[in-house]
């Protein structure tokens, strides 16, 4: 009897083994759930998932994807559930800083100097809350170096109209 029960286990030991290898075999590069879901967002032409280095426009600290609102046609991702209701209730208090992100999570494109609208000149390129923005002369360069900090952020992205486009839109233009 004790045979008989050991055979059976280490039979459906062995089925098991076999049924996982070839579910593996099947995927040999397989994929966690956070990566799939980037990836099919990626095809789909949605926003990627923002990195670690990403930060609230509320509070300064690292952001959660699952915290987001729809702001300017792009998200807007938070640290909580409380922050989106910070921004919702006053945006333009966060909004440079809101576009900052939406730089660093590659929704939105530098496609011209932000204070002219002129043709940029990437050796004019400085950093701005961590990403690197150009301008079109000396001149606009050293208008933003006067600047620090958030008040570097303020000046450079409270109005994007001139130099910045959305990247689903740049893409758009990029297929012309």
């Amino acid at each position: 009897m004790k045979n008989r029960n050991l055979l059976a286990l280490v039979s459906s030991l062995a089925l098991a083994a076999v049924i996982a290898h070839g579910l593996l075999a099947a995927d040999p590069q397989p994929q966690s759930a956070k990566a799939a879901a980037d990836t099919a967002a990626a095809k789909a032409g949605e926003t990627k998932a923002p990195s670690k280095d990403v930060k609230c426009p509320v509070s300064g600290k690292p952001v959660n994807a699952a915290d987001f609102v729809e702001f300017e046609k792009a998200k807007v991702y938070f640290c909580c559930e409380n922050c989106p209701v910070a921004f919702q209730k006053d945006p333009t208090k966060y909004a440079a800083k809101a576009r900052l992100q939406m730089v660093q999570t590659e929704q939105l494109k530098e496609v011209a100097c932000p204070f002219t609208g002129k043709k940029l000149n990437p050796e004019t390129a400085i950093d701005v809350g961590g990403v690197k923005v150009a301008f079109c002369c000396d001149e606009c360069k050293a208008k933003a170096e006067k600047a620090k900090g958030d008040d570097r952020v303020a000046l450079v992205f409270k109005d994007v109209s001139k130099g910045f486009k959305l990247a689903k839109d740049t893409k758009d233009t990029d297929k012309k």
